[in-house]
């Protein structure tokens, strides 16, 4: 490949091979936490003498508003989760927007009023802003890039850490917001409420960890959907992982979707799922503190993790009881869905 395509910014194969091939080509020296949704630091003086976690993402939905959200939203949700998934509790921000000429005020405001709500639930502190406006036609409408920075609650998870015999629970229905996305884009009119599952995870995560579930690997599902994340789970482990198609929650307004387009909801993107791997001998426990949360009320164990036979390899069984492999994403399904 001699030129950058869009599918390699969907979460699975060919962006995984961009950042290997390309960036970690020349970062790896110092990319102590590649693969992490977030790297970690010491405080500076004796008031900060916790660990924090950082993550910087950035935002180019389209459309911009969407049923459950926008691309304020998105923004800080996103950027927390990553955080929070790393066991941290999100507490600082820098943001900055590009913005291209021409682009409405009031969508603007529309956009900033629903970043500070969300700031406002997960208490942020705004550090830093930045604002570049482009000429139009360089990007579409407004890009974000906002940076969280979170103290850490819980230390050690890792992709790298999953264990053998580990369950791996799902906190809710998956594919929501990428079929969200999809009708939108293409002017598909369905009767139903459909809307993006985008919200921020910390509040669930936090129950968890207060309780003092052992846990050893935490990620939200984002582009590239849970096919993407068990595979990137089972490359860092070293570890197969085995699913159970039945115990997956699909909406049926996202199984409709998936048929008409003829994908599968395992590679669409979500915005308020996470996964969770730790002992089985943690799990009814976990499983009972998550049935009490709003995020986390649907939560169920999806799968195991196993020794290495296959080599790496995630393992989809369905419903007839069939096996078969669940392989990384390929190719571009849903352009700018984050």
């Amino acid at each position: 490949m001699d030129r950058i395509l869009l599918s390699c910014g969907n979460g699975g194969r060919e962006n995984a091979n961009l950042i290997n091939n390309v960036f970690m080509k020349y970062f790896k020296d110092f990319a102590k936490y590649a693969f992490e949704d977030a790297g970690f630091f010491a405080g500076f003086s004796n008031k900060l003498s916790n660990d924090f976690a950082i993550s910087t993402d950035s935002y180019t939905i389209t459309p911009i508003f969407f049923p459950g959200g926008d691309i304020g939203k998105l923004s800080i949700c996103g950027s927390c989760n990553d955080v929070a998934v790393s066991g941290a509790k999100p507490m600082y921000l820098t943001i900055s927007f590009i913005i291209e000429e021409g682009f409405l005020v009031q969508d603007l405001e529309k956009i900033a009023k629903s970043m500070s709500e969300e700031m406002h639930k997960n208490n942020l502190t705004l550090l830093s802003a930045d604002t570049k406006v482009v000429p139009k036609g360089s990007v579409e409408g407004v890009f974000i890039n906002s940076t969280i920075i979170g103290k850490v609650e819980y230390k050690g998870l890792s992709a790298k850490n999953l264990k053998e015999d580990d369950v791996i629970i799902l906190n809710a229905p998956i594919g929501s917001h990428g079929a969200c996305i999809y009708c939108l884009r293409n002017n598909i009119s369905l009767e139903n409420n459909l809307q993006s599952d985008c919200a921020s995870l910390w509040e669930m995560i936090e129950v968890l960890l207060k309780n003092n579930i052992e846990i050893h690997a935490i990620r939200d599902a984002t582009r590239g959907g849970i096919a993407a994340l068990l595979n990137e789970w089972a490359n860092s482990s070293k570890k197969d992982i085995y699913i159970n198609q039945n115990d997956i929650l699909i909406l049926d307004e996202v199984r409709g979707i998936c048929e008409i387009l003829g994908i599968e909801p395992y590679s669409l993107a979500n915005e308020g799922v996470c996964a969770f791997a730790l002992p089985e001998s943690k799990a009814n426990k976990a499983l009972e503190i998550l049935h009490n949360t709003n995020l986390g009320k649907d939560s169920r164990i999806i799968g195991r993790v196993c020794k290495n036979d296959l080599g790496n390899k995630v393992i989809l069984q369905n419903t007839w009881g069939t096996k078969r492999y669940l392989e990384y994403p390929e190719g571009e399904i849903l352009p700018r869905i984050c």
